[in-house]
């Protein structure tokens, strides 16, 4: 079992202690201008579908962008993407700011400058979660996630009411004035932060292999495809809250600006709390209970927060859904960063945030629309029933619990000495292993050699085959390819610990006197007039 942290674990180490505090005041400027956009949208439009989809303009681009930014995060500096990001945001909160001072806001025109602050997000959000574990070692990794989304709810419970402070007295433009200039901490923290990244001899994949291995590593790994449908759904439902509290504060409480901004206020606390009681809950409960305790519990806060028409019992049931919003998107979140390894961890977590922020953006409007039809409490009634039926889903798609597998690099491949004058774009290559497997041991090497297969395509070889000698039946080899002898000595380099453990099943069923044979060669389609590969020239001893 992998070792639990106490949750301030992390602050320990001052990197991780430096950006999570200049992180939380961007948060701050961000939740601030969050307010101003939500209540501002209800001021300049009657559409109830506009004003949710302020939600969906922020969560939309993570969606579109994620997996794209996810290739950059593992084989680009990260730092460096994360300043660009912050860059772009910032430069598009200045011209929100001074736009809304000069009265040109249009509905259109809020969305639209806030979608670009979202592509922002979008960007930085892959390689500031992959961070994490440049930061702090495994064992606080969880913790470290749980400190995030505490850090970021933490300011939820006090940036609202602030924003909403702000919108009453000053207007949504000083909001948007504070967010621009709420950019200038991380940047200079991110400027002085020199992370120790791990030097590559291998050139840098292309951004299409990049993407490309990314959607297949999620597509051969099971236990992400099932994070990734629960985040999915749990995003799709659990977004009503946020989508549609302007209305709430507006429409069922009666209520204005700050009204709003406490509410988002309570979410926040109660969201403070579930992350306090991560650590102790994962101790007493499995990943599985956890997510539908926290599905159930929000659903029932929809409902009734559908029929509370008083402010102070609106507050009170926040409390939960902020907890329970934690709990859940913190364990996926972690999930995910345990079941991966390093070289693909910003893709892993780009393609989480992918799920989990589309079905945001569809809830936002699919939310939106139900209130402009109905209303917004049928809205939230039909958000909480779509959380039971998430919470239901898990009884055939079970979260998995945190890997304890040695997801590092084995780094035991050393490449061979070939005697042809190989360059690294060389290709295909096709390799093949012969074992030899008694016959009352087929049933055991096949079983090994499904997961076999699954590693080898998962980390990047095509065409995989398993062949069996029809004259000699004891005789098994398996085959495959890789387009370059660069993405062959990358997809050997791919191999962690955790999968020597399949290697070492079948080295023990393999009955030959000698290890299994490795065959590696490179293929011509068509047969040269001469030969174009020549023999590395061998150099004389004297």
């Amino acid at each position: 079992m992998l070792q639990r942290s106490p949750t301030l674990a992390p602050f320990q180490h001052q990197n991780f202690r430096t950006l999570w505090s200049a992180t939380l005041i961007s948060n701050l400027g961000g939740l601030v201008q969050a307010v101003g956009a939500g209540w501002l949208m209800t001021t300049i439009t009657d559409s109830k579908s506009m004003v949710a989809l302020v939600q969906g303009a922020t969560t939309l681009p993570i969606m579109l962008f994620s997996l794209a930014s996810g290739a950059l995060a593992d084989n680009f500096d990260r730092r460096r993407i994360m300043l660009t990001a912050q860059v772009i945001m910032m430069l598009a909160s200045v011209v929100l700011a001074v736009v809304a001072v000069q009265g040109l806001l249009t509905p259109w025109l809020m969305l639209g400058i806030t979608f670009v602050i979202g592509c922002g997000t979008a960007l930085h959000n892959p390689s500031w979660q992959a961070s994490m574990g440049d930061m702090v070692p495994r064992e606080d990794l969880a913790a470290a996630v749980t400190l995030n989304a505490m850090g970021f709810n933490l300011m939820r419970s006090v940036g609202p009411a602030i924003g909403g402070i702000i919108v009453a007295t000053a207007g949504a433009a000083a909001a948007f004035i504070l967010n621009a200039v709420s950019y200038v901490a991380l940047i200079v923290a991110l400027l002085r932060w020199k992370p120790a990244y791990a030097v590559s001899k291998l050139p840098r994949e292309s951004f299409g292999r990049a993407v490309a291995a990314g959607l297949r590593y999620i597509a051969m790994s099971p236990n992400l495809l099932t994070v990734m449908l629960r985040s999915f759904l749990f995003g799709l439902a659990a977004v009503a809250i946020l989508a549609l509290l302007p209305l709430v504060a507006s429409e069922l409480l009666v209520g204005g600006a700050l009204t709003y901004g406490s509410l988002l206020g309570s979410f926040g606390i109660g969201a403070i709390g579930g992350g306090l009681l991560n650590s102790s809950l994962r101790e007493r409960l499995s990943n599985e209970t956890i997510v539908r305790l926290a599905s159930l519990g929000f659903a029932a806060s929809c409902v009734l927060l559908a029929f509370s028409r008083e402010v102070w019992l609106s507050h009170l049931l926040l409390l939960p859904v902020g907890a329970c919003w934690v709990l859940a998107l913190s364990l996926f979140n972690v999930t995910v960063q345990l079941s991966t390894p390093r070289w693909v961890v910003g893709r892993a977590l780009s393609l989480y945030q992918t799920a989990t922020f589309g079905g945001m953006a569809a809830g936002s409007w699919l939310w939106g629309a139900v209130a402009d039809v109905h209303g917004a409490s049928l809205a939230l009634v039909g958000s909480g029933v779509v959380l039971v039926l998430a919470a239901v889903v898990g009884l055939w798609f079970r979260l998995p619990e945190f890997s304890s597998l040695n997801l590092n690099p084995l780094d035991q491949f050393r490449e061979p000495e070939l005697r042809l004058d190989l360059k690294a774009r060389s290709g295909p290559i096709m390799i093949m292993v012969d074992f030899r497997i008694a016959q009352e041991d087929v049933p055991a090497f096949l079983t090994a050699m499904a997961d076999r297969r699954r590693i080898r395509i998962r980390d990047g070889a095509r065409q995989w085959v398993l062949l069996r000698d029809l004259e000699n039946p004891e005789i098994w080899t398996e085959s495959y390819h890789v387009p370059t002898w660069v993405e062959y000595v990358r997809h050997n380099q791919r191999r962690t610990h955790a999968d020597a453990e399949v290697t070492q099943r079948l080295l023990k069923l393999h009955r030959g006197p000698e290890s299994p044979r490795v065959h590696r060669m490179i293929e011509r389609q068509t047969v040269p007039l001469q030969d174009d590969m020549p023999l590395k020239e061998t150099p004389e001893i004297h």
